[in-house]
C-alpha cells in the first residue's frame, strides 16, 4: 500500500530524494519545512518530524522516520504528527521505520543527527490548544545532567543540591560562567563529550562571551571555582550515597500484551505461545513490551487503518502516562531483529542463507573480508581495498562478562572496560542497508581460560537461537580486532588481570599474582591507534617504565 506523492500535503512533496536530514514542525495541524540553519532547534512545546535519508550504493534510498513530541505539546499536535508520519512512511513507500521521540527519552539514532546534543527551549508555535509563547526573558540558571559516552542525553534537572549525584556529569548554566561538575564515577569518555556541550551552550546561548569552570566531584573548598560553583547551592556539603533500591534502578519485566486494532478500537488477543501466525497481513497490532511498544502493520492494510493505529498507540501512552516508553513502527517485512525476538517462532526469512558467499548484511561481509572465524561463512578471497566502515556508533550495545558458565550484564558506563583475563558477550544491533543487522561476537582475552572460552561460545550461540538466527556470530582475539569493533566500542580500555570467577579460580590453584587493576594502586596505560575509529588504551608494566624514568633523572 502506498499513496502518490500528489496527494500528500504539499509540505512533503519531492521529500526523501537526496541524502541529508529534512525536517517539519507542526503549526495549525499542517507541517511546516524547517530551514537547515534551525536544525536541532526544537521548543519544548512543538512536535515535529524528522526524515533522515540515507543514499545507497545501488542508487537507492533507505530511510528513517521519526516524530518528537515535545513536553509541553498538545495531544492535538502529538497525534498529528503521529498520523503524518504514517502518510509520509506510505508515500515513500513503507519501508521505513517510524520512531515515536519524546523528550527526554529520544533514541540514540535521532540523537546522533544532532551534535553535541539537543537541547529543547521552552515556547513553541501557538497551534491547536497548545498557545506557548517563545520565552525571551533574560538568561535564567539552569542545572543539566548529560549522561551518555558516544551520544549524549541532555536533561534539565531542577536546580537544587538534591539533583547532584556521583555517577553522571553536570552542566550549571548562569548568566556569567558555565560550570561543568564531574561525578567522581564519570568516566572520561562522558566527560569529554559533556564538554563538547559546555562549548555548544557557551557559542549558542552566551555568544562565546563567559567563563568555563571544571568542578571535581570531593573536591575542596579550597579550590576557587569550587568555592563558586557549591556557594551557587547554599554552600558545600557532601553528596548523599545512592541507596540499595535505587543502586539498581532496573525496571520490572512487563508481561507481554498483543493487541489488534479493529474498528477504532484495540482488542486484546491471548495466546499460550506468541508466534508469527498471530499477525494477519489485513489488519494492524499493538506489542505492548511495556518499555518498548511496536505498531506493525500488515501489508495489505488501508492507509487509514494504519492512521487509526498510530492514533490508538498514541492514545494509550497518553492516558497511561508512559512518557518513558519506545514506540517503533513497521510494515510487514520490514520487520526488526529486537521485534522479531518477541516472538517465539518466526520464519526465516527467504534471503537470508548461512552459506551464502554475500554473508548475512554488511556486518558479515566486513568481518569476513578480514579472515575472521564467521559462524556458517566461508573465508572470502583477500580483498585489495580496504573495506568502508558500514557500522557507526548510533545502534545499540549489551556488553556481557562471562563468568564460570554465566554472564554478567554489564553497565553503559563499563562497556569499554575490558580484562585481559576475562571473556566478553557483545551484541551490537544498527540499520543496515536495507534492514536492522544484528552482531552477536565473543571476545577472548590473552590470559582467559579455556572453560570461559567454552562456556562463551555456547552462551553467544544461544543468544544467536534467540535472535531467530537473524544475527551474526563473530570470534574475536585480544590484539586482533578488526577496525568496526573499536568503531562500535569507541575508545577501549583494556586493563591487567581479570574479574571473573573462572580466572580468579586459575589464579589460586596455580599460586599465581592477581596483577588487576586496582583504581588505588598505580597504573600504566600505554594509548594506540591510528585515527579516532580505532584508538584504545592497553595496561602495561609499570614498574619498568618507573625504573627507566629514574635512571634517566639521574643521568641528567
Amino acid at each position: 500500500m502506498s499513496i502518490s506523492m500528489k496527494n500528500l500535503d504539499p509540505a512533503f512533496r519531492g521529500a526523501g530524494q537526496k541524502d541529508g536530514l529534512e525536517i517539519w514542525r507542526i503549526e495549525n495541524f499542517k507541517p511546516v519545512p524547517v530551514p537547515t540553519s534551525s536544525h536541532g532547534k526544537f521548543y519544548m512545546g512543538d512536535s515535529y518530524i524528522i526524515l533522515k535519508t540515507t543514499a545507497l550504493k545501488n542508487g537507492s534510498f533507505r530511510h528513517d522516520i521519526h516524530y518528537w513530541l515535545g513536553k509541553d505539546t498538545s495531544q492535538d499536535e502529538a497525534g498529528t504528527a503521529a498520523i503524518l508520519t504514517v502518510e509520509l512512511d506510505a508515500a515513500l513507500g513503507g519501508r521505513a521505520v517510524q520512531y515515536r521521540e519524546s523528550q527526554g527519552n529520544e533514541t540514540e539514532k535521532l540523537l546522533s543527527y544532532f551534535r553535541p546534543c539537543i537541547m529543547p527551549q521552552p515556547g513553541g508555535v501557538a497551534s491547536g490548544f497548545n498557545h506557548v509563547e517563545v520565552n525571551e526573558q533574560e538568561h535564567v540558571t539552569r542545572l543539566y545532567v548529560c549522561r551518555g559516552k558516544h551520544v549524549v542525553h541532555v536533561k534539565e534537572v531542577p536546580f537544587a543540591r538534591s539533583s547532584l549525584n556521583h555517577d553522571d556529569i553536570f552542566i550549571l548554566d548562569t548568566k556569567s560562567k558555565i560550570f561543568q561538575f564531574n561525578g567522581s564515577n564519570s568516566c572520561i569518555q562522558e566527560r569529554g563529550k559533556a564538554l563538547e556541550v559546555v562549548q555548544y551552550i557557551k557559542d549558542t546561548f552566551h555568544e562565546g562571551k563567559c567563563e568555563v569552570a571544571a568542578v571535581e566531584d570531593g573536591k575542596l573548598m579550597a579550590d576557587a571555582e569550587a568555592g563558586e560553583f557549591w556557594a551557587l547551592f547554599g554552600g558545600f556539603a557532601p553528596l548523599p550515597r545512592k541507596t540499595a533500591s535505587e543502586e539498581t534502578g532496573e525496571e520490572t519485566e512487563a508481561a507481554v500484551k498483543l493487541l489488534c486494532f479493529n474498528q477504532g478500537q484495540l482488542e486484546p488477543i491471548g495466546f499460550e505461545s506468541l508466534t508469527h501466525d498471530l499477525l494477519e497481513t489485513n489488519k494492524c497490532y499493538l506489542l505492548d513490551c511495556g518499555a518498548q511498544m511496536y505498531v506493525w502493520m500488515g501489508r495489505t492494510t488501508s492507509l487509514q487503518q494504519r492512521k487509526g493505529a498510530s492514533e490508538a498507540a498514541e492514545k494509550l501512552l497518553t492516558g497511561d502516562s508512559r512518557t518513558k516508553s519506545h514506540v517503533m513502527k513497521m510494515i510487514e517485512g520490514y520487520e526488526t531483529v529486537t521485534f522479531k525476538s518477541k516472538f517465539n517462532e518466526w520464519p526465516p526469512t527467504p534471503d537470508l542463507k548461512l552459506s551464502s558467499e554475500d554473508g548475512r548484511g554488511k556486518v558479515a561481509a566486513l568481518l569476513k573480508s578480514q579472515g575472521l572465524d564467521v559462524k556458517g561463512l566461508m573465508k572470502s578471497a583477500p580483498v585489495t581495498e580496504e573495506p568502508e566502515s558500514y557500522i557507526d556508533c548510533t545502534g545499540h550495545l549489551q556488553v556481557w562478562r562471562v563468568n564460570g558458565n554465566a554472564k554478567t550484564l554489564l553497565a553503559s558506563s563499563e562497556q569499554s572496560k575490558f580484562y585481559t583475563g576475562d571473556c566478553y558477550i557483545f551484541q551490537y544491533t544498527y540499520t543496515g542497508e536495507d534492514k536492522e543487522e544484528c552482531l552477536i561476537g565473543t571476545w577472548f582475552g590473552n590470559k582467559s581460560v579455556e572453560e570461559e572460552r567454552v562456556a562463551a561460545i555456547s552462551l553467544a550461540s544461544k543468544m544467536v537461537q534467540a535472535a531467530k538466527f537473524q544475527a551474526t556470530m563473530a570470534r574475536l582475539y585480544e590484539g586482533k580486532e578488526p577496525i568496526q569493533f573499536f568503531v562500535i566500542f569507541q575508545s577501549l580500555q583494556v586493563f591487567k588481570g581479570g574479574l571473573s570467577s573462572g580466572y580468579k579460580k586459575f589464579i589460586a590453584e596455580n599460586g599465581l599474582d592477581d596483577d588487576s587493576y586496582s583504581e588505588a594502586g598505580l597504573a600504566l596505560f600505554r594509548i594506540q591507534g591510528s585515527g579516532p575509529e580505532n584508538m584504545q588504551a592497553i595496561q602495561v608494566d609499570a614498574g619498568v617504565f618507573i625504573l627507566k624514568f629514574v635512571i634517566l633523572l639521574r643521568s641528567t
